[in-house]
């Protein structure tokens, strides 16, 4: 979907938070567990409750939504736990962490995940095709692009041959699997990795004052749930230390970051929003395939290359679908 189109679609969405409105006796409901909190998922959201209403689901009028901010990893199983207690009809989980959190509290009620790591790989579905159990969701392949991701930050950067990597170790999985993916290409690539880990907002700070006595000569920032809600404060640090750094998603270049590159994730939120409907009118997880992203998008923040010294080449200006200036 092109970013125009997506932008029209959410015109008439309502914004977070749903004003208060009273719940009519009956009404079907609806969890999201999220690990984040979420004045960092406005937008995303948004685009969850235009999915609802793409199968005729308006929030507050003929579905109630419980929501479970974790703000912290470690609260999800007791918040997960609530959900089950709640008998919601479906969970929604926008994360491995969330996801697997979710697995563990119930076998039976339906969730619909958003996850950037391959859910057959980590068991969360027998296949994409045919899911199997209680999950069905949307898998936006984070990790199957990181060889593509440095390649475009080489294409940034020529000259770099030292790449530092920031990864999130309280998401073992997702992490665990960018690093083996990047540390394949760096050896491909003849690149020197460094590898960075935060799971704070502090140690995201301590992260940098490290690469910037390092020096190295780029960065990369691996897709992450928890990332993405701190973005303004990595991609202020970014610029600060002069650092080229390519990151997973569009929302990140939104706030200054110079070059991301990855799947639409507010459509993957839509999609997940459109299950959750369709599970409401009784479909089952293991007959909704997984969905996958088809495009990928290339967002440039020139404005952000100019503060860096950096001249954007023209053939990479030319392949991007958004440029930022």
């Amino acid at each position: 979907m092109r970013r125009r189109e997506f932008i029209t679609l959410m015109g008439g969405a309502a914004a977070w938070p749903v004003a208060a409105r009273a719940q009519q006796p009956g009404m079907p409901t609806i969890g999201i567990l999220d690990g984040r909190s979420p004045d960092t998922t406005v937008d995303r959201l948004r685009a969850f409750r235009q999915g609802l209403r793409d199968l005729s689901y308006v929030e507050g009028e003929n579905v109630a939504i419980e929501y479970r901010w974790a703000d912290q990893v470690d609260r999800l199983p007791g918040l997960a736990d609530e959900l089950v207690r709640k008998r919601v009809l479906t969970i929604f989980t926008p994360s491995t962490p969330a996801t697997n959190a979710a697995k563990a509290a119930t076998a039976t009620i339906p969730i619909v995940f958003a996850t950037g790591y391959d859910p057959v790989t980590s068991g969360l579905v027998a296949s994409l095709a045919r899911p199997g159990g209680n999950l069905t969701g949307i898998n936006f392949l984070n990790n199957e692009l990181v060889g593509k991701q440095i390649d475009l930050l080489r294409e940034l950067v020529p000259r770099a041959t030292r790449v530092a990597a920031l990864v999130n170790p309280a998401n073992f999985t997702n992490s665990s699997v960018a690093l083996a993916d990047l540390e394949s290409t760096a050896r491909a690539k003849g690149l020197l990795i460094q590898v960075l880990k935060a799971s704070t907002a502090s140690e995201i700070d301590e992260a940098f004052a490290t690469a910037s006595r390092n020096s190295p000569d780029a960065l990369f920032v691996s897709g992450d749930g928890f990332f993405t809600s701190r973005r303004v404060q990595l991609a202020q640090l970014a610029t600060f230390h002069k650092l080229p750094t390519i990151f997973a998603n569009r929302e990140f270049a939104e706030v200054g970051g110079v070059m991301t590159y990855g799947a639409n994730v507010a459509e993957a939120w839509r999609q997940a929003g459109v299950y959750a409907g369709r599970i409401l009118k009784g479909a089952k997880p293991v007959d909704l395939p997984v969905v996958q992203p088809s495009k990928f998008e290339l967002i440039i923040n020139t404005r952000t290359a100019r503060m860096l010294g950096i001249e954007v080449p023209a053939t990479l200006l030319a392949r991007a679908d958004e440029v930022i200036e």
